[in-house]
């Protein structure tokens, strides 16, 4: 062994016990790793920095822009608001939401599809007044699952493919990991539907996470030309109680009308008053197309520049509005802001909302132009909410935002256009389109990811090209030697999927993919099995919360324990290799 290897492996070593520790963040672990690799001369200065510039890289960053732009055009809501209902049996449920995971993360990052997901299946849960423990673990896993599928569906893949056309001259295309990925995802989804969700340790209702948010009186207004209009209020409860909205009454003509608005038939210009969250209050509007309360100032907002935002408010005894009306100060006109709901304590609010007395203690919800929400703030006097990433959905962009996706999807699977300019060219789209403003592109991208692959690609290279990754492959050739093809393939997806339970799975990827291909090489065989088994097994960590991004995302609000990931995470991952260890015989010879 030569001291540039043994330098490697030492750092590859103090990268994993960092991770495991988790004393410090993954981020600053690998890229101290990194510059110590420099500093020791085992990376070359001038490759230093040439994972920030990679593919993998780059389209990791851009599937979350992407990502962000299908959420903020409504597309997801097209599938998630008429298919969740909070009456369905559990196993129901959970196989429905998994199937939907399963189908976003297979096309989106399934760390944004979970993030998308997670709050409906919260709120669908305390609808059915059980705990979103029993639902959370299988969803996240549903997600997993499905971005096996696919080259854009989670980062293994996307690394793989590189590794592939840096070894071979050809990555693997979008939907090359499909036979084998696709079957595994099936199964396991099968698994955690029928199976699964029953191993999972009931501790009743979880008191981390998201908590209650504040519930809102609110106004939405039924446009002229809308689908809406010459329906009966009533008829609207279907997508109110779906979007888990309340409507209390219908304002016409400046009067309200409670006990017979029910029957009423809607006209253009109706005010709707309601009861909801803030998510909850935009999916309703989105859903049937409603504006704001202020119509016209809604219009205005719209033209004017980069789009809209949600802020709330907290009113002070000494604000500028207590004690006054939002339309007495001119908040629409002096500030370009409309009040869009009033939370008072549970308390029912009688009057127009722009004529309601604000008193202190309300909290108010406002629509303002983007990047004007601190300005607006400090003019009313009041304190600002911590942020929760209420956005406003520009609904009349989905069929946009959807077909600039799906074609770039096509172009790149047919071989037309490279996957990250595809990529790219659907965020310059969703820019110039205002699907996205510009001033919170970079909001989207998760930049702790992109700086663990930066700095994990040239320790990589490194350790290829020091022949450390011979060395490993050796080891593990020499301990299956004489086993047939299916025994070497299984005891390669069984190393990687233990390290992938333990460290993050680009890192297990960058690690596991050269060894898998130096062990295809010393057998004298095709390396495409081998990576297919590393890609795999690399997404397959369902043993703990620290594997995978998204069991840490529900390990709060499921109320959740270390221990509990085995329970389901052990049978499911013995289950993926038995599937996939044929389907890749079958779909990949040697």
């Amino acid at each position: 062994m030569t001291t540039d290897q043994i330098i490697l492996f030492a750092l590859f070593g103090a990268v994993f016990a960092g991770l495991l520790w988790g004393r410090f963040r993954y981020d600053l672990v690998a890229f101290s790793a990194l510059m110590l690799g420099v500093v020791l001369g085992v990376v070359p200065t001038e490759d230093a920095f040439s994972g920030f510039g990679h593919p993998a890289t780059l389209v990791v960053a851009l599937v979350l822009i992407v990502s962000a732009g299908l959420v903020r055009s409504g597309a997801v809501f097209l599938i998630t608001r008429t298919m969740v209902d909070s009456s369905r049996a559990l196993q129901g449920h959970i196989a429905l939401m998994g199937g939907i995971g399963a189908v976003l993360s297979a096309f989106m990052n399934n760390v944004a599809a979970l993030a998308l997901l997670m709050p409906v299946d919260i709120q669908t849960a305390r609808k059915a007044e059980r705990s979103p423990g029993l639902s959370l673990m299988p969803l996240s896993f549903a997600t997993i699952l499905g971005g096996m599928a696919t080259l854009i569906g989670t980062p293994p893949n996307i690394i793989i493919a590189s590794i592939r056309a840096d070894a071979l001259g050809e990555p693997f295309r979008m939907f090359d990991f499909a036979p084998v990925g696709g079957i595994a995802a099936i199964a396991g989804l099968i698994f955690v539907a029928l199976i699964g969700w029953r191993l999972i340790p009931d501790r009743g209702e979880a008191t981390g996470g998201a908590g209650k948010l504040a519930e809102y009186i609110a106004e939405l207004t039924v446009p002229e030309g809308s689908d809406q209009i010459g329906k009966r209020l009533a008829e609207l409860d279907e997508t109110a109680e779906k979007t888990d909205v309340a409507i209390l009454g219908l304002i016409r003509d400046g009067k309200r009308r409670y006990g017979r608005a029910a029957n009423a038939l809607l006209r253009g210009g109706d005010t709707l008053v309601l009861e909801a969250r803030p998510d909850a209050l935009d999916e309703f509007r989105s859903a049937l197309k409603l504006d704001f309360s202020d119509a016209k100032r809604q219009e205005m907002l719209t033209a004017a520049g980069e789009g809209l935002e949600v802020i709330e408010v907290v009113v002070r005894e000494s604000a500028r509005i207590a004690g006054k009306t939002a339309q007495g100060i001119g908040l629409s006109w002096r500030q370009n802001t409309v009040l869009m709901g009033i939370s008072r304590q549970g308390q029912r609010i009688t009057k127009h909302m722009r004529q309601t007395e604000i008193l202190p203690g309300d909290i108010l919800l406002l629509l303002c132009p983007r990047d004007r929400g601190p300005d607006v703030t400090e003019w009313l006097g009041c304190l600002p909410l911590a942020e929760r990433g209420l956005n406003v959905t520009a609904n009349e962009k989905v069929w946009l935002a959807t077909g600039l996706f799906a074609v770039a999807v096509a172009a790149a699977s047919l071989g037309l256009v490279y996957l990250p300019i595809a990529l790219g060219l659907v965020v310059v789209a969703y820019v110039l389109t205002r699907i996205l403003p510009i001033a919170e592109i970079y909001d989207h991208v998760e930049w702790p990811v992109v700086v663990l692959l930066g700095s994990m690609i040239p320790l990589g290279a490194a350790l290829e090209t020091s022949g450390g990754t011979q060395l490993i492959a050796g080891a593990l050739t020499d301990l299956t030697r004489g086993m047939p093809a299916w025994a070497i393939l299984t005891a390669l997806m069984v190393v990687t999927m233990t390290l992938s339970d333990v460290l993050n799975n680009t890192a297990t990827t960058i690690v596991a993919a050269p060894v898998g291909i130096q062990m295809a090489q010393t057998l004298g065989v095709s390396p495409d099995p081998f990576l297919m088994a590393v890609a795999v097994a690399a997404s397959s960590a369902f043993l703990t919360p620290i594997g995978h991004k998204n069991n840490t995302l529900i390990l709060g609000p499921g109320g959740y324990q270390f221990g509990d990931y085995w329970r389901m995470g052990l049978p499911l991952e013995i289950i993926i290799v038995a599937v996939s260890i044929p389907a890749i015989l079958l779909f990949w010879p040697l």
